[in-house]
């Protein structure tokens, strides 16, 4: 179920902004808040649907948002596309990647 007052339940809401605007090594830091956060899907959603330039938003750099749109430029909604896949993993679809088959010894 989507998350409409995200913000409130995010890992870092506590934080200072200071954290997640940051550049360079700091950034992993910065995404380690985002690690279990219960709504990293709506803020993630949130950051590609606004192309918000700056700062860690779910979990991903701003560089690696911008990748992800240019990859993906078909994409009109990606909180519908992001809250799909998660109803469609939630109820044992094809929303999550498949899992890769454990390596032999």
């Amino acid at each position: 179920m989507w998350n409409e007052d995200w913000a409130s339940d995010a890992a870092c809401r506590t934080a200072k902004p200071d954290e997640l605007f940051v550049r360079g090594a700091e950034q992993n830091r910065a995404k380690a808040v985002c690690t279990g956060c219960p709504v990293r899907t709506e803020c993630l959603a949130e950051a590609l649907d606004n192309e918000i330039e700056w700062g860690v938003w779910g979990g991903m750099t701003e560089r690696e948002r911008r990748a992800l749109l240019r990859q993906r430029p078909f994409v009109t909604s990606w909180r519908r596309l992001l809250e799909t896949a998660r109803e469609q993993q939630l109820a044992g679809g094809t929303g999550a990647p498949a899992s890769r088959p454990a390596r032999s010894a």
